[in-house]
């Protein structure tokens, strides 16, 4: 039996040539199948394989891979329940796992010393018939190699590798000698027995090994509502992030270069920056491209002499305009810079450019007087104006005075058909100063606008309301007056405002305000876009 046999599950494949993967062996090898039984996937033995349950296995990836790059394989084993692996490598029961565990708590499920042989435990380097991978070699007695108790035997490529580990391993091969393309990667798991190594689990995934660099585009705008439908606003900056996916660092000595159409006539531009912006100044659809060049510093081949004529030498050089169909690779021997080759990576999307909600701006702000007979809870309008599409909803958020902790947020459809101009009135829950954010939106942007504001409290007595006028005024005259005196008979020198004083002045304001509203009721609409009454929402 050979290892093609076993790992490929029992089906043979027809004998074919690969390049050698470094550290990999030819499936064409001899298998120990005493020592490492095979067992169909039918076989009732499967049941009876591990103690608890049923043992799972995930094997993932981080393809794909750039060629000449590593990719990295990890396989985890998924224990039935109530089980984990220790620090010296047995399987036992959790502590108090959950309702309904197994009876025989901390009672070890596999006790792995106990059918090793009996030489030292960091020390042994006789070449124990037990100790030995399915090829006959000897396990590598590297510092607590006695506690790997399980045996990965991965394929791929008409090669296999294989290694001892715990309950996960993780290993990476380097893409140099595998063809492109699209490849299979399985893994076949042992666990140690009394006499012979026992099969447990097996698993599969797919790895793609590529020529052209593998790249994403996250596009981001200011005042985008859906970033995942690839609309976006005019006249605002779309900023582009451009990530290669290079998890082994393959391209970290490389010169990136990052090449733009964006297909609305602006022209090419060339950044060595992964992240850039772009304003459309147009609406409608565009398509734009993005080529991506490295240059990767690889050792310089050996020369090997020729009898032909000598000729002059040739710098090869690169097109800019690089077609993803043409060779991806060319090798450059620059004898100051050492030699290089050009890879690329390829990026086309397709995006719709529309007018969009740009800015929107609080134009007043009015309180609303209230009678006795109405809700206590003092309500504000706020008139609103924005530029660009015409909104649909209006969104408005409450937070105190350092716009940072939420009081709440209420949002209503409107129906805007001329100017964007309209009425919001929102109420509050009790007089005091809050900060107020007020956005306005459509079916693909929104923009908001930030206001901070001192509301009053409700609807009072006359009595009251005159009581406070009288104490009001007062105050105001005692202040006016001394004010006067101190600036006839004192010099004048600068003092620093404290916060008391700044409420104190703020109230006083409030007063005057209210004493003018009072006695000389006027019309605060002055604005001309206030002469077509909004509606209120």
């Amino acid at each position: 039996m050979r290892f093609q046999d076993v790992l490929s599950n029992g089906r043979t494949a027809p004998l074919t040539y690969h390049k050698k993967i470094q550290g990999w062996s030819s499936d064409q090898n001899k298998w120990n199948d005493k020592l490492y039984p095979f067992w169909e996937d039918s076989d009732p033995r499967w049941k009876d394989c591990w103690k608890g349950g049923k043992v799972t296995t995930k094997l993932v990836t981080d393809s794909p891979a750039l060629v000449g790059s590593n990719v990295t394989f990890v396989v985890t084993l998924q224990f039935p329940k109530c089980q984990k692996e220790d620090y010296d490598g047995n399987i036992i029961y959790q502590r108090n796992c959950t309702p309904g565990s197994p009876a025989a708590q901390d009672q070890y499920v596999y006790n792995w010393t106990e059918w090793i042989d009996n030489c030292g435990w960091e020390n042994c380097t006789s070449n124990h018939s037990h100790n030995v991978f399915p090829d006959g070699r000897p396990f590598p007695h590297y510092p607590g190699w006695r506690r790997r108790n399980f045996v990965y035997l991965f394929h791929t490529f008409g090669q296999y590798y294989q290694t001892i580990g715990r309950s996960s391993a993780i290993f990476s091969v380097n893409t140099a000698n595998i063809t492109l393309g699209k490849h299979i990667m399985a893994v076949s798991i042992y666990r140690r027995g009394h006499s012979t190594y026992v099969p447990i689990a097996r698993a599969s995934t797919t790895y793609v090994v590529t020529d052209k660099i593998p790249i994403s585009v996250s596009m981001s705008q200011k005042h985008d509502r859906n970033i995942s439908d690839s609309i976006f606003i005019k006249d605002s900056p779309i900023t582009f992030d451009v990530k290669i996916h290079d998890p082994s660092h393959y391209l970290n000595d490389s010169a990136i270069s990052y090449k733009w159409n964006f297909g609305d006539g602006s022209g090419l531009f060339v950044e060595s920056g992964a992240i850039t912006s772009h304003t459309f100044a147009l609406q409608g659809n565009f398509t734009l491209n993005l080529t991506i060049q490295a240059i990767i510093p690889v050792p310089c081949k050996p020369v090997t002499p020729t009898p032909s004529l000598p000729t002059p030498a040739v710098t090869t050089e690169v097109s800019s305009n690089s077609d993803p169909s043409a060779p991806n690779e060319i090798t450059e021997d620059n004898p100051d810079g050492g030699c290089h080759i050009y890879r690329y990576g390829y990026y086309t999307a397709g995006i719709a450019i529309v007018e969009g909600i740009l800015e929107v701006n609080i134009i007043q702000m009015t309180s609303i007087q209230m009678t006795e007979s109405q809700a206590e809870n003092p309500l504000v309008d706020f008139v609103v104006t924005c530029q660009g599409s015409l909104p649909t909803d209006v969104c408005t958020a409450v937070s105190d005075p350092t716009c940072q902790v939420s009081q709440g947020m209420v949002c209503d459809p409107v129906i805007v058909t001329e100017e964007c101009l309209l009425t919001v009135r929102r109420a509050f829950d009790e007089p005091g100063t809050y900060c107020i954010n007020i956005t306005l939106g459509d079916d693909t942007s929104q923009a908001l606008a930030s206001a901070l504001i001192s509301v009053n409290g409700g609807s009072s007595s006359g009595t009251t309301k005159g009581v406070f006028i009288f104490l009001g005024l007062l105050a105001v005259f005692g202040a006016v007056g001394a004010f006067v005196l101190y600036k006839r008979y004192k010099q004048y020198k600068p003092i620093e405002r404290s916060a008391g004083q700044a409420e104190n002045q703020e109230g006083l304001s409030a007063y005057i305000s209210n004493f003018k509203a009072f006695f000389f009721p006027k019309s605060t609409e002055r604005n001309p876009l206030l002469k077509s009454k909004p509606g209120i929402v």
